[in-house]
């Protein structure tokens, strides 16, 4: 599972980047044709209860892969190859952040004369849009110049200009009412409208401050059913460079519940619908990552092919019941241990020992 990084030029992308895969700000300068990659951390609570319970070898949160896209250009001379670029860097994303800029600077120089997230965030979501529409019509008039049309072409052709309807009308396809067939039908032409995506606003202390609000970008948020995330990049990376015994005391003054880059991590995952049950021991406790809805036998494979092949049953313990016990011993004393088999639903935070043979 990839995200994909989106904006215009100089809205603090590559800050973002940085903060969610812990790389140096020097390492991560995307050319302007280039985009950079990494892995960000799922910052989880709950690896931190359990790895100070079992205090293992080794500790391993869930990941997930990022693409810091190069900036999208409004400029009118650097649209064509530069949008195309753009275009081509977020296709193959399986979601999208859009870093929208609301702080003022002197020195960081805005593609526009005035900050307006909201205009922004429309920008790149009308050029996606544009990219969708413009991809339906080829593939549409490539099917009816064609030596002969079939009953798949008339049903595909059907569903497309159900899609192309919906962009004219200025929604998304990803919010259209379609069945899992549809969704595999239209799954290769990788529709940028079809990606969830989540807005994140990069505002500066002052505004962090002031309760930073935007009413314009709220409603556009809303119609275009794209959740809200606000984030002061810089100061999540002042944050960060403080020791680990100075940055609670920093937060607290700030008057910062948590950081905004764990926010944000955890709101990306939930944004690919993904979960993470978790396995605990001397040698590692590690959250793995699964889809929503995955079975106990398919989520075994994520460890190994072996112990799907060989699964016997899952012993599950739910985060909850360990956390308030304080230990194993207590849980299976209070009868919280179940046994499940094969077609068992994991669910997000199970702690799952493995049975197999093979």
């Amino acid at each position: 599972m990839k995200i994909g990084l989106i904006g215009l030029n100089q809205t603090g992308k590559t800050t973002v980047f940085c903060l969610l895969t812990g790389k140096e700000d020097n390492e991560a300068k995307p050319g302007k044709n280039t985009a950079n990659i990494g892995t960000g951390i799922v910052p989880d609570e709950r690896v931190d209860f359990l790895s100070s319970l079992y205090k293992p070898k080794k500790t391993t949160y869930a990941k997930i892969d990022l693409t810091d896209v190069a900036g999208f250009a409004v400029s009118d001379s650097d649209r064509g190859s530069g949008a195309s670029r753009f275009l081509n860097d977020v296709r193959p994303c399986d979601a999208l952040i859009h870093v929208l800029r609301a702080f003022d600077s002197d020195t960081v120089i805005h593609d526009f004369d005035a900050i307006d997230p909201a205009r922004d965030l429309e920008a790149v979501e009308t050029e996606m849009l544009f990219a969708d529409l413009e991809m339906i019509e080829k593939r549409i008039a490539r099917i009816k110049t064609g030596k002969k049309i079939t009953k798949e072409h008339e049903v595909e052709i059907a569903l497309l200009e159900r899609c192309f309807k919906r962009l004219e009308d200025g929604g998304s396809i990803k919010d259209m009412e379609l069945t899992e067939q549809e969704r595999l039908a239209i799954r290769g032409f990788s529709f940028l409208t079809e990606k969830p995506r989540l807005a994140v606003v990069n505002i500066d202390e002052q505004q962090q401050s002031d309760k930073y609000q935007n009413d314009t970008l709220q409603a556009l948020c809303a119609k275009l059913n794209i959740p809200l995330i606000e984030l002061c990049a810089q100061m999540e990376m002042e944050i960060n460079c403080l020791p680990e015994e100075d940055r609670q005391a920093f937060m607290t003054d700030m008057g910062i519940k948590e950081p905004g880059v764990e926010v944000l991590a955890r709101a990306m995952y939930e944004l690919l619908g993904l979960i993470s049950f978790l396995t605990v021991g001397e040698d590692e406790v590690r959250a793995w990552t699964i889809e929503k809805g995955t079975i106990a036998q398919l989520a075994a494979g994520k460890i190994h092919s072996d112990i799907e092949r060989g699964f016997i049953r899952a012993e599950v313990v739910k985060y909850k019941d360990i956390f308030e016990l304080g230990n194993m011993v207590k849980v299976k004393e209070k009868g919280l241990f179940r046994l499940e088999g094969k077609q068992y639903i994991v669910e997000d935070g199970d702690i799952i020992n493995f049975r197999f043979n093979v």
